[in-house]
């Protein structure tokens, strides 16, 4: 079932577009612009500077994206129109993303603008491009087909990380003067990796009309917009399953967002830390697919309980590593559940929403997702400055899982499909 699957033309496109932003994902956001953002754009301040500037970046674009996320799918839903918006957003990235080599030395505030807007261009794009998920193929088969996506974007991102990687350690063979010159290289291969993968959806995955062409769609947004509010205090169990997507996934995005910081703080080198992110990718490569069986087999939410339960044993190992070796080890465990649980997640959220309301439910989905990016590293850092112990602020996460776990556990699966299918129009 899974090899018919994925050979359908609308389903490897749709996954494709996965292989191309999480170039963005690894080798910008994860992987070398933080780096490089403190030696080349920000090298005359401080490094707790630095942080604070790049922390600022990532918040406000975080928050911009949660103020008007469930607005565009909502629009999105009501023009018919999610593939342009997707077309929008992703331009928007790419262009940015494409643009940050040209930014001198020192230029700080450039480097984070440009950085900023990309991030919002990721971000958006990633609402409707969940939402075409329901377009692509049928419910029983969300799970396998949105961890293909997460499978995808894991081994893409990979690829071309690793590549990146060759050319800051071996400047010299690729032609480049430098290290600082790789990197922009890199930055600039991101942005035409991005560009190139993403065309088979748009050639390929095809959007359905639900009813007739609307005009005044901004204005219907918003009141479709208001009108998803009051759907989503409807759907109990959906409401449920938000909150409980909102704890974890805080959890897991922290993770991916401080685990280089955290590494460093405890003395480890930047090289090894680089090691440690490939690891990553392309153990959840195959992790995604096996959590897909899990899905398949047991159900969504026993996989997310399963993945919920190895990050709390994760984050237990952490706070007491002290050798590198160990960092890689955490990398392959990290790596064994990330794309698990963010794509059973995925499936599990199309199953709780009206299927011909995708775009708006998406919205608030990725939504609660950028929102917990924001508060994750705040209680991370509120920890840290309390105890002084960078140690202790990796444990704090666990607060995060565990509450998320609880929720879940109180979600009837059964229940929320039923009320969802309610809710579709006729």
């Amino acid at each position: 079932m899974g090899e018919r699957l994925i050979r359908q033309p609308k389903v490897l496109a749709w996954s494709f577009y996965d292989w191309a932003n999480s170039a963005f994902a690894t080798t910008v956001m994860a992987g070398f612009f933080p780096l490089f953002f403190k030696q080349y754009w920000s090298a005359e301040v401080v490094a707790t500077e630095s942080t604070f500037r790049l922390g600022m970046a990532n918040s406000l674009a975080s928050i911009l994206v949660v103020c008007v996320a469930p607005l565009l799918g909502a629009m999105a839903d009501q023009a018919g129109a999610k593939k342009r918006f997707l077309l929008i957003s992703a331009a928007m990235g790419i262009v940015m993303t494409g643009s940050l080599p040209l930014v001198a030395a020192g230029a700080w505030v450039m480097a984070l603008v440009l950085y900023g807007l990309a991030l919002i261009g990721f971000s958006s794009s990633n609402i409707f491009y969940d939402s075409l998920l329901v377009s692509v193929t049928k419910e029983r088969h969300y799970d396998r087909v949105s961890a293909y996506g997460f499978a995808f974007g894991y081994l893409g991102g990979g690829l071309l990380f690793s590549f990146n990687v060759l050319m800051i350690l071996f400047p010299d063979s690729f032609g480049l003067a430098g290290a600082a010159e790789a990197v922009k290289v890199s930055f600039l291969s991101v942005a035409v990796w991005w560009a190139l993968f993403s065309i088979p959806l748009f050639l390929w995955v095809e959007e359905p009309v639900t009813g007739e062409e609307k005009r005044g769609w901004v204005t219907a947004g918003f009141k479709q917009l208001f009108s998803t509010l009051s759907k989503v205090r409807q759907l109990k169990m959906t409401f449920l399953f938000l909150l409980a997507y909102w704890c974890y996934i805080d959890g897991v995005d922290t993770i991916v967002r401080m685990a280089v910081d955290y590494g460093l703080s405890i003395g480890f080198d930047a090289n090894n830390l680089m090691v440690a992110l490939l690891i990553t990718q392309f153990v959840g490569f195959p992790a995604a697919l096996v959590f897909a069986t899990i899905g398949a087999k047991r159900g969504p939410k026993q996989g997310i309980m399963l993945a919920i339960f190895v990050y709390l044993l994760i984050l237990l190992w952490a706070y007491r590593m002290d050798a590198i070796w160990e960092f890689y080890l955490l990398a392959v465990a990290i790596g064994l559940v990330q794309g698990g649980i963010q794509a059973l997640s995925r499936a599990l959220y199309a199953r709780l929403i009206p299927r011909d309301q995708a775009g708006e439910f998406f919205g608030f989905y990725n939504m609660l997702g950028k929102f917990a990016v924001v508060l994750g590293p705040l209680l991370m850092g509120w920890v840290g400055v309390l105890t002084q112990d960078s140690r202790l602020s990796i444990l704090a996460i666990g607060i995060l899982f565990a509450l998320g776990a609880f929720l879940l556990s109180r979600v009837d699966v059964d229940a929320g499909q039923s009320a969802a299918r309610g809710l579709e129009q006729n």
